[in-house]
């Protein structure tokens, strides 16, 4: 199966949304709680709008997962900090039927290429829920390492969660 990106455009809106609704119980446990506004292509069509003005700001930038030319998940590089930083925030989900088929290793493997390849990023931090390992399998086989646990790190499905924090360094990072 080949598994590449692309950045979102407007003309997204209606198979995100698809897949949003097609994979809303597989993703509310993983996700901030959603009220039925999210669920509506005119929510989706703002989200791409701000998407776009984060990717001109340079403060983010927002991708479809495809795999084999078929959108099936999103991947988010948020957070982009330049000066002595240069790091940013990665998250990241693939629809459920892709799920154990390799499809979100190979697209963080993308983002990673991205992040420091296009964006010149030194470092690319990751989050997961502590129990969800699944994710957490994801970034070890693209090379993060295990940095800490951060408590009540995201408010994901209506509580406060703690999360695993990772980290990939750009080893052959140049100004």
């Amino acid at each position: 199966m080949h598994v590449e990106l692309r950045q979102v455009t407007a003309d997204d809106a209606e198979v995100l949304l698809k897949l949003y609704r097609t994979n809303r119980t597989f993703l509310a446990p993983w996700e901030p709680k959603r009220d039925d506004s999210f669920f509506t292509e005119d929510h989706q069509r703002r989200q791409l709008a701000q998407a776009g003005v984060n990717r001109r700001s340079g403060q983010a930038l927002t991708c479809v997962i495809l795999a084999d030319d078929r959108v099936v998940g999103r991947i988010n590089i948020d957070d982009i900090v330049r000066g002595a930083f240069h790091s940013a925030h990665l998250g990241y989900w693939v629809a459920e039927e892709m799920n154990g088929r390799g499809v979100a290793t190979a697209a963080v493997a993308a983002a990673a290429r991205l992040c420091f390849e296009g964006l010149g990023l030194h470092r690319i931090q990751g989050a997961t829920l502590t129990h969800n390992h699944a994710s957490q399998r994801v970034l070890d086989h693209n090379g993060f390492t295990y940095i800490g646990t951060a408590p009540q790190y995201l408010r994901i499905a209506g509580s406060w969660q703690d999360h695993h924090l990772y980290q990939l360094l750009n080893e052959r990072w140049s100004q």
